[in-house]
């Protein structure tokens, strides 16, 4: 009876043992970023054990960041609280958008960490002057007073949209 070697019964064990929890598949890639930037988000995505980092929510949280960026002209932009607090929803407020991106930089290795944050400052650029700051947050509000975009002007949902 022939024997296996010993590399093949070390492999075959590491591969009987490895936790798999990830294997979901990976999303589609996110506009931006290389896909072994993509591969590091999913799975930082897949293992967290936060509510509000779920599979896909990194491209879900730039794309809102992005859209709330870019209609034209030069009128500032005010961000408005979500009165929905469950993990789809909170991502209409952009600042809690930055949030999840915040802490999808914190968790992430060295190398996607600095090509997503590269992306991410170049939109903080254009989040600084397209809002204007608020120099009473910190009197007003207690909760994230701290983060450098939870001290921006907020506005109405209503007024954003012309609905009443």
């Amino acid at each position: 009876m022939p024997r296996n070697r010993p590399g093949a019964l070390r492999a075959a064990q590491r591969a009987r043992h490895r936790p798999r929890r990830w294997d979901t598949p990976s999303p589609d890639r996110i506009h931006g970023l290389s896909a072994r930037t993509g591969i590091a988000v999913h799975r930082f995505e897949a293992l967290s054990s936060d509510y509000y980092v779920f599979p896909g929510v990194t491209d879900r949280a730039l794309r809102r960041y992005r859209a709330f960026l870019t209609p034209p002209g030069r009128r500032p932009r005010y961000p408005f609280l979500e009165d929905c607090s469950c993990r789809g929803c909170s991502l209409l407020d952009v600042r809690h958008a930055r949030d999840v991106l915040a802490t999808v930089l914190r968790h992430l290795p060295r190398r996607p960490r600095a090509e997503l944050s590269r992306l991410v400052a170049a939109l903080d650029a254009v989040y600084l002057a397209r809002t204007l700051p608020a120099p009473f947050v910190a009197v007003r509000r207690q909760w994230r007073s701290h983060v450098w975009w939870y001290r921006r002007l907020e506005g109405c949902r209503y007024a954003a949209t012309g609905t009443v």
